[in-house]
């Protein structure tokens, strides 16, 4: 699933380890990375398997309810100084 398209279900004890990423329903979007489509993340997520154990990394939206998608960094700052975010 290379566009985050699917939610599929979490086995337990994977959910357990990032329950971050999981919904309340036990389900999450999955994004998958290969070398070959992005091999940039790839290596990114697969050091971070190797230093932490956890080769999962969150992808967040940086989109607000009732505000514009961001196009630009003027439309980030803007959305990050009236949103509460704090990082």
């Amino acid at each position: 699933s290379p566009y985050m398209s699917l939610t599929l279900r979490w086995r337990a004890e994977r959910a357990a380890q990032v329950p971050a990423v999981v919904h309340a329903d036990g389900t999450g979007r999955l994004q998958s990375v290969t070398p070959d489509s992005t091999p940039w993340l790839h290596r990114v997520v697969r050091s971070f398997g190797a230093q932490t154990g956890v080769p999962v990394i969150l992808n967040t939206s940086f989109n607000v309810m009732g505000k514009p998608i961001i196009h630009s960094v003027e439309d980030a700052l803007s959305v990050f100084m009236t949103t509460g975010l704090d990082a």
